[in-house]
């Protein structure tokens, strides 16, 4: 209950605060009278003082900007950064990202990406090792011992063991798997001692072992519950591969019903655990295309940021684009099926060679390719300079006809007891064998030897006339390497299908080359395997079992300039990626080193 005296003493209260803030405000009143508005006269008289130190403080502030500017310059600079996301368009379609099965353009680049080898090939075509640490090799060189590094991790992050190189090649190995690596690893005992160390005994010495050793490995734990004869078609091929390389699966998108102009456009990730560091791209897509116009087409749209396939670059594309025209450790050449009943004549195949004028055909390509004469290239070891096909000569190129009795007839072209002198020379439909086919029967023509070209779809080539050695002549590039063991594709092993080889296109039988090719890839030291190897070249000289015309190429053509990607000879068009976790294509600000 409120009494009379409270009442009283909030009153007084209430008024002595009223008064108080009267006076406050009667004070302020006078001070802004006397201070303010009084003084505003005599502003005049210090504007000088004022405008001084006005100038000084804006002068102040310009040398802070000033000095920053300066030291931003000398301590930053523009440069590439991490960061951004990367469109490659690649001619081809995508089947198999698997290492044990991928075949073709886009396959090998995807299974690249993804998976990791013991060994591999660097930005200067050096063969290095990736998932393995170290490898040692015995006196016999045939015994070769790999030992894992400790930091490798498959993208799931289970590390990678040796059981999984036991395993991979293992199922290269068996039959059912279908792989078509399996030619390669016939005989090969592979062990595995304890979980980081790989055994493999060859059942002869070879030199050149260690570089079929870039094939990617698979996860054991994915895979060993899959019945052998399907996993050629299981979805960890297609939908969910799983690697230990610089980028991990994201994800597929497939456009088009239609078979002719269906694109997948596969998403891949970094992989926060590869062992060289993070990619510094945030991302890599690459865009598939059947067919050059559409992937120029993209190219040009600025769809893409790259583009691998195509085989000359277009006349009206943008100044901009770089190109890159990277040879390829391969080789082009023409086999003669020296099985023929023609081209079983040294003397019909000896004029074949010395009829064809080969710098007129490589320099009217439309681009540079090196010119190959030997069945070495000439970066290889044992090349010798002295030891290559017989040159253009057209007079002695006819007088060997002449002298294996051929004869021309009314019409131009030879015969020999009434049979023709004609023979069929098949190639792939591209517009560079289509060019070099036409040239090829051209000058073929002009010492009366009829030559009809079959030019086939990639797979009908490869599929039957290739396999099945159905040709009497094959204008047809082959993969060499870094390595001069060109066995496969020279010795009789190799040359029918009955014996288990098919890459001898020639069909080319020879003793003395037998046993060169033999020497030569199972001696230490390269002079030693220089000297091995001379027996071999002279034979192929003397046989002249196929035309060597040049070494290939690709070409890359970007619309983003690509740091770090500075590709100098490849092994195979998959291995531009030989550094792909350092390239970049953002620029902005980056602190000075």
């Amino acid at each position: 209950m409120i009494t009379r005296n409270t009442k009283l003493k909030l009153r007084r209260r209430y008024k002595f605060r009223k008064r108080q803030v009267e006076g406050i405000g009667t004070n302020a009143e006078e001070n802004i009278e006397k201070l303010f508005f009084k003084r505003l006269p005599r502003l005049g008289d210090v504007r000088r003082f004022v405008l001084s130190w006005l100038v000084l403080f804006l002068l102040l502030i310009g040398g802070v900007v000033a000095q920053t500017r300066s030291l931003e310059r000398h301590y930053q600079t523009s440069g590439p950064i991490p960061g951004g996301v990367f469109t490659e368009g690649i001619l081809g379609a995508f089947t198999n990202a698997n290492p044990m099965f991928a075949t073709g353009s886009v396959d090998n680049a995807v299974s690249r990406l993804i998976f990791s080898g013991l060994m591999r090939y660097d930005a200067q075509n050096r063969l290095v090792q990736d998932l393995a640490e170290r490898y040692e090799v015995d006196e016999t060189a045939s015994k070769y011992t790999f030992v894992l590094r400790d930091d490798i991790f498959w993208h799931d992050g289970k590390p990678v063991t040796a059981q999984d190189v036991l395993f991979t090649f293992k199922t290269i190995q068996n039959p059912d798997a279908k792989s078509p690596l399996l030619s390669s690893w016939r005989g090969i005992v592979i062990e595995s001692p304890d979980a980081k160390t790989v055994v493999f005994t060859l059942p002869n010495a070879l030199t050149a072992f260690p570089h079929s050793l870039t094939t990617g490995i698979v996860p054991k734990h994915l895979l060993e519950n899959v019945e052998i004869s399907q996993l050629r078609s299981i979805r960890f091929n297609t939908v969910s591969p799983v690697g230990s390389g610089p980028f991990m699966w994201g994800s597929i998108e497939v456009k088009g019903g239609n078979p002719d102009d269906r694109e997948e456009q596969i998403g891949l990730l970094p992989n926060d655990k590869f062992y060289r560091g993070k990619p510094k791209l945030q991302q890599f897509i690459i865009r598939t295309f059947r067919n050059e116009n559409g992937l120029t087409s993209s190219l040009k749209n600025q769809e893409i940021n790259a583009a691998a396939g195509i085989e000359t670059k277009p006349d009206d594309i943008d100044a901009a684009i770089q190109d890159f025209s990277v040879p390829l450790t391969s080789q082009v050449m023409a086999f003669f099926n020296n099985t023929h009943e023609i081209l079983a004549d040294i003397k019909v195949r000896q004029a074949l060679v010395q009829a064809i004028d080969q710098n007129a055909i490589i320099t009217s390509l439309g681009y540079p390719v090196i010119p190959a004469r030997s069945p070495l290239l000439m970066t290889h070891l044992g090349y010798d300079k002295a030891l290559v096909q017989n040159s253009f000569n057209k007079v002695e190129a006819e007088r060997l006809l002449d002298e294996a009795g051929w004869v021309r007839s009314a019409g131009g072209f030879r015969q020999k007891d009434g049979k023709p002198l004609s023979l069929r020379l098949y190639s792939q439909a591209t517009s560079e064998y289509t060019y070099v086919t036409g040239e090829l029967q051209k000058q073929w023509a002009a010492i009366g030897v009829d030559v009809q070209v079959l030019l086939q779809s990639a797979q009908d080539l490869q599929q039957v006339t290739v396999a099945q050695h159905n040709y009497d002549i094959l204008l047809y590039g082959i993969s060499l390497g870094k390595d001069p063991d060109v066995f496969a594709y020279w010795h009789s092993s190799q040359a029918t299908l009955i014996t288990g080889g098919s890459l001898n296109f020639s069909e080319y039988q020879s003793t003395v080359a037998d046993k060169a090719l033999e020497a030569g890839r199972t001696r230490a030291g390269d002079e030693l395997r220089a000297i091995k190897y001379k027996p071999f070249l002279e034979a192929w000289k003397t046989d002249a079992p196929a035309l060597a015309l040049y070494q290939p190429r690709i070409l890359y053509l970007t619309r983003t300039p690509i740091t770090n990607f500075e590709p100098r000879t490849l092994n195979a068009p998959s291995e531009r990626y030989a550094n792909v976790e350092n390239w970049m294509i953002r620029v902005g600000k980056t602190v000075k080193e």
